[in-house]
Order: structure tokens, then sequence, then C-alpha cells
């Protein structure tokens, strides 16, 4: 099942004829310049790649305009999109991360922590 961030859509605005490029350069994380450079080279050597190019403008629907709110956004769903596992993985890493910093803190204030009682007792 997808969701709108993790299809392929035609990108009209980074665009030169259809956004088909564009949008497979947005869905992969490649720069545009490559897909079309890749695309031409096909078209030349093969002819069909045009074809597909034109079916795709066709069928693929239009990006939505304010489908990421920022570069950053735009970056991680370009990772789920490639690697799902791996950004699973990087996620659960961060999650330990801070779950290893939080029981830390925990710790700090649990703890018997004479310095701490006495700026709490200076306090009253």
């Amino acid at each position: 099942m997808n969701t709108p961030r993790t299809t392929l859509y035609r990108d009209k605005v980074n665009g030169k004829l259809l956004g088909v490029c564009a949008g497979i350069a947005d869905y992969t994380g490649v720069n545009a310049l490559w897909v079309r450079l890749g695309m031409i080279i096909l078209t030349i050597s093969l002819g069909w790649p045009i074809l597909a190019y034109i079916l795709a403008g066709f069928l693929l629907s239009k990006k939505p305009p304010h489908l990421y709110t920022s570069p950053e956004e735009t970056q991680y769903w370009q990772g789920v999109r490639q690697s799902p596992k791996r950004t699973a993985r990087e996620i659960r890493a961060r999650m330990k991360d801070i779950d290893r910093r939080l029981a830390e803190v925990e710790t700090f204030y649990v703890s018997a922590n004479p310095r701490l009682s006495q700026e709490i007792e200076n306090l009253r």
C-alpha cells in the first residue's frame, strides 16, 4: 500500500517537458540532470525509451504541490524509497541512543545525588 510520499509522480514544477525525468529524480534522490542524460542516451541507443517516457507522462499523476515541508523531509522519504530496511535501522539506532541518554538523565535525577539535594534544600 503506497502512501502519497512513496509514490512516483510527474514533477511539472522542476520538469522540462512532461516532468517524468524530474519525477524519477525526486523519487530516487538522483540529480535530475543525470536522469535526463541517461534518458537521452537510452533513447539514442535503443529508441523505445521515448515511448515509455510519453506513456509515463500520461499515466503518472502530478506531484502534489505541498508534498514535502522541508528539504530534510524530502531527503528522508527518498531514503525510505531507496532502502526501507536501512531507514528502519537508522531510526531504531536513533531511538536507542535517545533511550540511552534518557536513562542516563533518569539515573542522575533518581539516584542519591548529594549536590543536587543540597541545591534543592538551598532553594527552599
